[in-house]
Formats: structure tokens, sequence, C-alpha cells
């Protein structure tokens, strides 16, 4: 757990990225690609509460495969003044085309899967062949 700071709700780049498991660079990376907004105190970045929570949404879309620009989308979207229907519809958009795409792939590694059996399948015959042959000549 990050060590807050003297300020309430606060949080320096290190214990940001240390609470998250992320790396200082990371945050930079979040920060220039607007996802992240801390203030400065000179060339320190000071994070806030709402920093804390965007990069919790941040890790969470990158684990469900969406790019920093999609991150970035939903956040605009969040921050605009379209109202909560037209975010759950987005929302349900995004996370439709997301499971669509996983569907795909899920078929896709089941097929490289079955392909790698039968491969493996074949090699094991060959080579049961092989050393078969060479039992027999040895016992001839």
């Amino acid at each position: 757990m990050a060590i807050v700071s003297k300020k309430t709700n606060t949080y320096t780049i290190s214990e940001l990225a240390g609470e998250f498991g992320v790396t200082s660079r990371a945050l930079r990376l979040y920060e220039e690609s607007k996802l992240l907004a801390p203030e400065r105190e000179g060339t320190k970045r000071i994070y806030a509460e709402r920093d804390r929570v965007r990069l919790r949404l941040v890790l969470r879309g990158k684990r469900l495969g969406w790019s920093l620009a999609e991150i970035r989308e939903s956040f605009d979207l969040y921050d605009s003044n379209l109202g909560e229907e037209a975010q759950l519809h987005y929302l349900l958009e995004k996370l439709d085309a997301r499971r669509i795409t996983l569907e795909t792939q899920k078929q896709d590694v089941e097929l490289a899967l079955a392909d790698l059996g039968h491969i493996a399948d074949n090699a094991q015959m060959v080579l049961s062949s092989i050393q078969s042959g060479k039992n027999k000549r040895k016992a001839g």
C-alpha cells in the first residue's frame, strides 16, 4: 500500500507507481497520453486521488485489451456533458467489440492448439516407427 504524502490524498510518482506495480515511466506515458494530470511542485509530480482512480481505470482498460487511445476516449466521454446514458451506450459498444475480438482470438488459439496436437501426434508416430526399426535391427 502506498504511503500517503503529507498533503491529504496526494501521492508522489514513486508512491503511486509502487501501489499499482507499474513503473514511473508508465505513469509519465499516461500523463503524456492525457490520461493522468498531476499537479507540479517544481519538477516534482503530485498526483491527486482523481489521478489514482484514473490510473486504476487505465490499468483495468489495459487488462481488457483496450489501447490508450480507447481509454482516453472513454475518459473524454466521462468528462463531457453527454450524460450517463450516452456513457453507458459507449461502454456497452466497446465491451461488445472487445468480446467479439476475444472470441475470435479464442477460436484461433483453439485451432492452433489442435494443429499442434496433430503435429505432435504425427511426430510421435514417426519417432516410434524409427525407434521400432532400430530395435528390430538390434534384435535381428
